[in-house]
């Protein structure tokens, strides 16, 4: 014997069901939002060990794009985050991880050991990558401390691709990226070079604009009586690149 459930018996569990498709879809986005950044920082990763296999595998130039890969993908990987406001402490962990594996130990490897003082000058190239990346923070907001190490990668990288290879330039060019990257000199945020009209311009010279760091202070009037200073609230307005 069947028994038929009443019309709206039928359409509550329908609209039960509706609501649940919703919610499971909105679950769905929500957990794609707050992880793109991080698939873009497994996939930089990724881009790390796959060149660390070329490069032992005697294939260097294979290497060398798939770093210049990797700096795409962790230049996407901040823009995607803060675009979708998912920063996160795991994120920016798993971010690290993926920058010393891409660019510090499968770059390293391009400068080929080939005896004992070249082995002692790749230790020395990853500990400044390893430095930088412990002691990138200035005090001043969407500003580095010495030169990001994904820029001092990209620039081995691509020594090597130009010169096929050549140690001598290449030990140069890390000997130069080595004191860029530990100096104290001061470097514009990725957000700044987002926003900006000069874009994709290397900021060079190491100096923080004045503009910068100075700020134009008003008083803002709360409440009750206006002859009280107690009643007024400092307010900072900054330039256009500390908003």
């Amino acid at each position: 014997m069947f028994i038929l459930n009443p019309p709206s018996s039928i359409f509550h569990d329908a609209k039960k069901l509706f609501l649940s498709e919703q919610a499971g879809r909105a679950q769905i986005q929500d957990f794609a939002c707050k992880n793109a950044a991080n698939v873009l920082s497994l996939s930089n990763l990724v881009m790390g060990l796959s060149s660390i296999l070329c490069t032992l595998n005697g294939q260097h130039l294979y290497a060398c794009w798939l770093i210049l890969f990797g700096f795409l993908l962790d230049l996407a990987d901040g823009a995607v985050a803060r675009q979708l406001n998912a920063c996160s402490a795991l994120g920016a962990k798993l971010d690290d991880f993926a920058d010393f594996t891409t660019f510090g130990i499968a770059t390293s490897l391009l400068l080929q050991a080939h005896g004992i003082l070249s082995s002692v000058f790749i230790i020395c190239y990853v500990m400044a990558v390893f430095i930088r990346l412990c002691f990138f923070s200035s005090g001043i907001p969407f500003v580095y401390r010495g030169l990001p190490c994904p820029y001092a990668s990209v620039i081995l990288s691509s020594t090597f691709v130009l010169t096929g290879g050549n140690c001598f330039f290449l030990h140069i060019a890390a000997v130069v990226m080595i004191l860029f990257m530990t100096d104290q000199g001061n470097y514009p945020h990725d957000r700044i070079l987002e926003t900006q009209l000069w874009k994709k311009t290397v900021y060079i010279g190491g100096e923080v604009p004045e503009d910068w760091k100075t700020a134009n202070v008003v008083a803002l009037f709360k409440k009750g009586n206006r002859d009280k200073s107690g009643n007024y609230m400092p307010v900072s307005l900054m330039s256009v690149v500390e908003k």
